[in-house]
């Protein structure tokens, strides 16, 4: 194996750290919490972005080393850097910490020192609170979503709107709801791996078919609040307020199914429900930046 590739595998290692895909999820939702907010593309979202990517990109890299006596425990997760013994945890600290301060002074000199502080309170509540109930109790994941509605109060923020404003309370409760049911569906496929880890688990409290009953509640909730947005004037275009209508009552048709138990592969029903938000995420924002375009 020559430089580049060695080079390469070990970039690619500290990626993995990242979680990309998660992180770049935050930054998408900070954007779209942005664009509602504010009708002036101002150079502060490109802070939010980077702020927000590198924090979220930080946080999670930090999760893993607070979590690789697990991580090796688990059939999915035991390949990641740390328990695969590719990065050095203490490497992998230096990594986060660096990513995390990183983060913090990007908003702080991009979007103002409220904004950077919001950010730290997001690191301190997933690494320092979720990450420490998860260990502790099978519903860490209730008080945990509070992370997702962080990112989106950020854009908020940033975009010149106070925090108090109720129209972001109806934007920060739909977050946290579609949250929960995210990560239960989860559960439903990999909660035997949470077992083996000695993680508490609300699926082994419950049983699968009431936990089922449960996660079609949390699906049904997530579709109201997802309403609340067009009601509390989150939403301007007509044609959205529609395709957000029906995509709630999709979202709650894939909740039937899961009860009715025509879709056994509930990894399926997992991907619906990611895809309903990023449906939501997309609209949001394509009408925020309309609405600022049109004013232009």
């Amino acid at each position: 194996m020559n430089f580049v590739e060695i080079y390469s595998n070990i970039v690619n290692q500290y990626i993995k750290l990242c979680k990309v895909k998660i992180s770049l999820f935050s930054v998408f939702s900070a954007v779209a919490g942005f664009l509602i907010s504010s009708f002036q593309m101002e150079g502060k979202i490109i802070a939010v972005i980077l702020g927000v990517f590198c924090l979220a990109s930080g946080s999670s890299a930090l999760n893993q080393v607070q979590e690789k006596d697990i991580d090796k425990l688990m059939r999915r997760t035991r390949n990641r850097p740390i328990p695969a013994g590719k990065i050095y945890p203490l490497h992998a600290l230096y990594f986060s910490v660096i990513l995390i301060c990183l983060g913090i002074f990007v908003l702080y000199e991009g979007a103002g020192a409220a904004v950077s502080a919001l950010g730290l309170c997001a690191v301190i509540w997933y690494n320092g609170v979720y990450t420490y109930l998860k260990r502790k109790s099978p519903f860490a994941i209730i008080p945990g979503s509070l992370i997702g509605a962080i990112p989106p109060a950020i854009g908020w923020l940033a975009g010149g709107s106070s925090l108090l404003d109720p129209k972001l309370f109806a934007l920060c409760f739909f977050f946290f709801f579609w949250q929960i049911p995210h990560f239960w569906l989860f559960l439903l496929r990999y909660g035997d791996e949470y077992k083996v880890a000695g993680l508490p688990s609300v699926k082994e409290i419950f049983g699968r078919e009431s936990f089922l009953r449960i996660v079609f509640h949390w699906i049904v909730a997530t579709a109201v609040f997802c309403l609340l947005i067009p009601i509390y004037g989150l939403v301007h275009s007509p044609l959205i307020k529609v395709v957000l209508l029906g995509s709630s009552s999709w979202l709650v048709w894939q909740g039937i199914r899961l009860m009715r138990g025509n879709n056994p592969d509930k990894s399926v029903v997992f991907t619906k429900v990611n895809h309903f938000m990023f449906v939501v995420l997309f609209l949001l924002s394509f009408d925020g930046l309309h609405l600022h375009l049109a004013g232009m």
